[in-house]
């Protein structure tokens, strides 16, 4: 008995986005702002994102039936929801599939920080941005936007929805890369400097992929168990390069 558990939660990244391109053009040049002109929820896949999501779909699609998931979340943000699509449509998922959207999975809001590079936020914010220092980025909230522990706090209650409806059964979300480390920090009960130091050792994959299993123990409690953590395989069996841009907005992480 997994005690409402799924049999197992697959994480998704989505793939390299047209907002990621545009942050690194815009450190790269010493910019304040990225240049893109969409909302954070409207910005695209890139070519290569496109290519990298279906090399994560045709992945998906060779595993036995038996272990392909069942049902498939993802983040309402236009990156997450192509992601997501294109792991459906090379057959991803076993039996029909149906994309389940889901607010809660979205990215992190960064408020006065949207679209600012880490230079920008120091020009324009310099009182924040030495808030943010001394609170540290788990803590602080940019005004008009979230801190980790608020993603942490809408992604409980998306966890506790899955357990509901989704019990015993094989699930996956398509989401992004705060979100992915916050769920982490969820399912292993983990303390700040716990998740801070795994987001310190490594970027998320675009489209790396995470694995927890849930059987139950010798004395039958049910434990989140990681069995995959940032797997790349999929890009490199089909020759997509691989990416880890930060996940965001902005020049902060």
């Amino acid at each position: 008995m997994r005690q409402n558990w799924p049999a197992q939660l697959w994480l998704v990244r989505h793939g390299q986005s047209q907002g990621n391109v545009a942050r690194d053009a815009a450190d790269e040049a010493g910019l304040h702002e990225i240049d893109i002109r969409v909302r954070d929820v409207d910005v695209p896949l890139s070519e290569l994102g496109h290519q990298q999501a279906s090399s994560t779909g045709h992945w998906f699609a060779a595993l036995p039936v038996e272990e392909r998931p069942e049902v498939i979340l993802s983040s309402p943000y236009l990156r997450a929801r192509q992601t997501a699509e294109a792991i459906c449509g090379a057959g991803g998922l076993s039996g029909p599939s149906r994309l389940v959207i889901d607010e809660r999975l979205r990215e992190r809001e960064f408020g006065i920080f949207d679209r600012l590079t880490r230079v920008g936020i120091q020009q324009k914010f310099p009182e924040e941005a030495a808030h943010r220092t001394k609170l540290g980025k788990f803590y602080h909230r940019p005004p008009g936007g979230e801190s980790w522990a608020d993603v942490i706090l809408r992604l409980r209650s998306a966890m506790n929805t899955i357990n509901l409806h989704y019990c015993d059964r094989r699930v996956l979300i398509v989401c992004h890369q705060v979100v992915v480390l916050c769920m982490r920090y969820i399912l292993e009960e983990l303390t700040e400097p716990d998740i801070l130091k795994i987001d310190k050792q490594s970027e998320i994959l675009n489209c790396g992929i995470v694995r927890y299993d849930f059987e139950p123990d010798a004395s039958g409690v049910c434990v989140p168990k990681l069995e995959v953590w940032n797997h790349g395989a999929p890009l490199e069996a089909e020759g997509a390069p691989k990416t880890a841009e930060p996940d965001m907005m902005t020049g902060t992480r």
